[in-house]
């Protein structure tokens, strides 16, 4: 892992100010214009807002070379994100994701690659949207935020606002996993365990607006965690050599990185940057949460309440979606498909990596390698296709199997047994 260290001089040369780009934001199903420079949540049809930019000025403002050549992570983007003033981009020393291509779990001369999301700060991809959601607030004015979530959500959020300055107020189910919720807590955030799912903690947010005054920032209900997102549709272009990869494997709940990464291919070939070539985007759920395999089963642009939704990959298990739409349009529109798999497949994958590669996926993340597996068995992708699989966060955060095996130093040491 590359090690990043911002000095104060630095800072200032990385997140030197850009011209605005950003022109308007827009409703992505009636297309209603919405101006920028204001706080914003849904659009008046209940549906996400997009950032749209003069794509044309930042062509002819920066580089891909220049890009390239920028230290750092998500932030080297910085013309291509909302974020106006330097002092509002809110770094916890971001780096660009590896890419790690699988060795022995995988048949030989096929290539899978992981892009190991795990590395960026609070350990998950969660940091992406966060930062810029938790930049956009400070930008805009607003002091507290609110948010469900399943867990590296809610850690992100707290650890990138704590760092602004900004207050800030997570409820989770009340079985998400133990050790996010200590980080939430202990990273500045008032958290709240739900005896529900994560719409009835998203209830929770919604109708705590006009009583306490925080800010929405549940997945897709505020503008701007797309635009962070977006960061790995850009990213993965500049690791690919200005090109993108055959299929992405992808562990949707609320699919905001897969609307982003999405949004980040089309802005990219509208700037001459990359082709129109795209990779066929894989939407993957849990067989006990899959509302977006169903609609695209079904051959519908909605997908209902999935019922009594249960996964171990709680990040995951998302019953509704509220860009549902946006997510079916980029996997039909790209020629690739949603799976789904079981949790049994889940783990087996996750425990098959980890022993003949060395890699710890995390549930979801194990999800996209058993989905893949699924998929190449069902012939819906080829052994000679290029494939990316995300782990959405270190596996380290979620329990592993006991290990119980012992040695007591005071007897004799049985080395045949350790053979």
């Amino acid at each position: 892992m590359t090690i990043v260290k911002l000095e104060p001089d630095q800072t200032r040369a990385l997140y030197e100010a850009s011209p605005a780009f950003v022109t308007h934001l827009e409703c992505s199903i009636s297309g209603k214009i919405y101006e920028a420079g204001q706080p914003h949540g849904l659009s008046e049809e209940g549906r996400p807002l997009l950032v749209r930019y003069d794509l044309g000025k930042i062509a002819a403002a920066v580089t891909r070379q220049e890009i390239e050549s920028r230290p750092g992570g998500f932030w080297k983007y910085r013309e291509f994100l909302p974020v106006q003033k330097p002092e509002n981009m809110v770094s916890l020393g971001e780096v660009m994701t590896p890419l790690v291509p699988l060795k022995n779990s995988v048949p030989g001369g096929v290539e899978v690659i992981v892009k190991d999301e795990g590395r960026l700060p609070t350990g998950s991809f969660k940091a992406r949207g966060l930062a810029l959601a938790v930049a956009m607030a400070k930008e805009l004015g607003q002091s507290h935020l609110a948010m469900p979530t399943n867990g590296n959500a809610g850690a992100a959020l707290a650890a990138y606002a704590s760092y602004a300055g900004l207050k800030t107020t997570v409820f989770c189910p009340d079985d998400t996993p133990e050790i996010n919720v200590r980080e939430i807590e202990l990273q500045g955030a008032d958290v709240y365990k739900v005896n529900g799912l994560i719409n009835d903690c998203g209830k929770i947010v919604l109708d705590g607006k006009a009583k306490i005054g925080w800010t929405d920032i549940s997945t897709l209900k505020e503008p701007y965690r797309i635009e962070g997102k977006k960061t790995m549709g850009l990213e993965l272009a500049e690791q690919y050599g200005w090109d993108v990869p055959d299929v992405i494997f992808y562990p949707t709940g609320g699919g905001t990185g897969l609307i982003g990464m999405w949004k980040a291919f089309e802005e990219l070939e509208a700037m001459g940057w990359i082709g129109s070539k795209r990779p066929r985007m894989v939407a993957v759920q849990s067989t006990g949460c899959a509302p977006i395999v169903k609609a695209w089963e079904d051959g519908v642009e909605h997908a209902p309440l999935w019922e009594n939704a249960y996964t171990a990959a709680s990040g995951i298990r998302v019953p509704a979606a509220v860009g549902d739409f946006l997510i079916l349009r980029a996997v039909r529109d790209s020629g690739g498909f949603a799976i789904a798999v079981t949790d049994e497949h889940i783990f087996q994958a996750r425990d098959e990596v980890a022993r003949k590669d060395g890699f710890l996926l995390c549930p979801e993340g194990a999800a996209t390698f058993a989905a893949w597996q699924k998929a190449l068995e069902s012939g819906q992708v080829s052994k000679d296709e290029r494939v990316l699989l995300f782990n959405c966060a270190t596996g380290l955060k979620y329990p592993m199997p006991e290990s119980d095996h012992s040695i007591d130093c005071h007897q004799p040491i049985d080395y045949d047994a350790l053979t």
